[in-house]
């Protein structure tokens, strides 16, 4: 008998063995949602400083003349917003080399490279410890977080931004843009990757798998690992839907917060 071509992945890849159930699900996906690229995450405006935008005028206070590390700095356009912005010195982290070799080559645009340096690892120790838009996507986030702690001084502080956390209705990222609201807390993993599958190559079959990864992480999960990782909250701000903001609360915010913002302490 002939393979379901529902079943097959694109381009002679790996066969995909879908339960009924899945089955449905990707029939239903590859029906009404065209396959796309997901939509551009919103940046500030031109001319606004993220680091600024995102933390406000007392973190920017905060870094001058002081070492900071940038945890996952990706291509090290913040990393040389806080160069800019005043610190002493800027150590920006991160696993992909390619995002190293822009990172090297925007400081080098914008003066800064004598402050700036990228590289995967370090064994300096910072002022201020940075991560932004990351933690729903480690893999190991509670090991992300004992890193960064070992790479704060004592005194010093931790700096972290990310969403949209997974119970949001754009948590699922691509799953969810480009589909509906919390379209990745209805379909199943099994059937969503299937559906990306047919206009994505890289042979991701979970959540985790996908580009940047997604850990499915949540704001009670994130805060139990602070709990156990030698770290405590001194601030936290949740920025909600702005739409939903008048029934944002404990009981909704999981559900309606957009991004949220925390500063800790060792």
């Amino acid at each position: 008998m002939a393979a379901n071509p529902e079943d097959l992945r694109p381009a002679g890849s790996h066969e995909w063995k879908l339960g009924l159930w899945d089955r449905l699900q990707y029939r239903l996906l590859k029906r009404f949602w065209h396959n796309q690229e997901s939509a551009d995450t919103p940046r500030p405006p031109a001319g606004v400083v993220r680091v600024r935008a995102l933390f406000g005028d007392e973190f920017v206070e905060s870094i001058r003349g002081k070492t900071v590390i940038d945890f996952g700095c990706g291509s090290g356009a913040d990393a040389v917003d806080l160069a800019l912005e005043g610190a002493a010195r800027v150590i920006g982290l991160d696993i992909q080399e390619k995002g190293l070799e822009n990172a090297r080559k925007l400081a080098a645009q914008k003066g800064v490279a004598a402050i700036c340096e990228f590289a995967g690892t370090t064994g300096a120790q910072a002022d201020i410890v940075m991560s932004v838009d990351a933690f729903e996507h480690f893999m190991q986030p509670l090991e992300v977080l004992q890193s960064m702690r070992k790479l704060c001084r004592p005194d010093g502080r931790i700096w972290i931004q990310f969403g949209y956390t997974w119970l949001h209705p754009f948590g699922g990222h691509l799953f969810s843009f480009n589909i509906f609201p919390w379209a990745h807390l209805v379909f199943s993993e099994t059937a969503l990757c299937r559906w990306r599958a047919d206009f994505k190559t890289d042979g991701a079959r979970r959540f985790g798998e996908v580009e940047g990864g997604l850990n499915q992480m949540t704001l009670a999960r994130f805060e139990r690992m602070v709990a156990s990782s030698g770290v405590t909250i001194e601030q936290v701000q949740e920025v909600p839907i702005r739409a939903a903001r008048r029934f944002h609360c404990r009981l909704t915010r999981e559900f309606l917060t957009t991004v949220v913002r925390y500063r800790l302490k060792p």
